[in-house]
């Protein structure tokens, strides 16, 4: 049965954290209501909701108009927890695979990216470091956990809303050339991109782009592309 309590969910267009849980309400067919921060002028109120004034952010409670939720609300916040949250919230709809080992494969799946592949993404993209063989390394490993088909436990669940609003990011940069990366780094990526090398990981992303809730939630590279191009720090190379 859905909740009764309404979802009111905080995002910002940029951000793929948020795009994750954006993912998995679509997911779970909630019903809820989106508020768009801007955060370059945050509303006030809004670190009631968020204490470091981060998207994304739920307020879960009575029904209320966008904005500012009432004080009763329930305030969550950090992206990964509140992919857990909607699978406890919503488990008709198996964000989660009901078998334990599973479970465990696809919040693994998400903890390998989140320690291994995004620092190194981060640093090669964004922060201009030579970064490129070990962000490759990174997605081998990642790559080196996926079945032979599928998703990473088999069925869609949380592990892709998590890990591909960040790998399909990462592979459109490269593609428009977006990124503080060096020319030669940029070649080594994409060849290992169309390569042999990623294999895998390429058609899971291929996969994973055609799952509805992603189609729904990302729009379309041109528009994520110019997204892309608004963040200061994120620069073609």
């Amino acid at each position: 049965m859905a909740p009764t309590e309404q979802i009111t969910f905080y995002t910002a267009a940029l951000s793929p954290h948020a795009h994750r849980v954006h993912i998995a309400l679509e997911d779970a067919r909630a019903n809820y209501v989106l508020y768009e921060v801007n955060l370059q002028n945050k509303p006030d109120w809004f670190n009631e909701v968020s204490p470091l004034g981060k998207v994304p952010a739920i307020a879960y409670g009575p029904k209320s108009p966008a904005g500012k939720p009432p004080t009763e609300s329930a305030k969550l916040f950090e992206s990964l927890a509140l992919l857990e949250f909607l699978a406890d919230v919503y488990p008709e709809a198996k964000l989660l695979p009901t078998d334990p080992v599973l479970r465990a494969k696809a919040r693994a799946f998400t903890m390998l990216y989140q320690t291994h592949v995004d620092d190194a993404f981060r640093q090669t993209f964004f922060f201009a470091q030579p970064a490129s063989d070990t962000l490759l390394a990174a997605l081998e490993q990642l790559q080196a956990a996926l079945p032979p088909a599928g998703f990473a436990a088999g069925e869609w669940s949380i592990a892709e809303a998590a890990v591909v609003p960040f790998l399909a990011r990462l592979r459109l940069y490269l593609e428009v050339g977006l990124g503080r990366y060096s020319k030669e780094d940029g070649d080594k990526m994409r060849s290992a991109f169309a390569g042999a090398r990623l294999a895998r990981l390429r058609g899971y992303l291929d996969d994973a782009r055609e799952h509805p809730s992603f189609k729904k939630t990302w729009g379309s590279d041109a528009v994520q592309a110019e997204m892309g191009k608004t963040i200061p720090i994120l620069r073609g190379g």
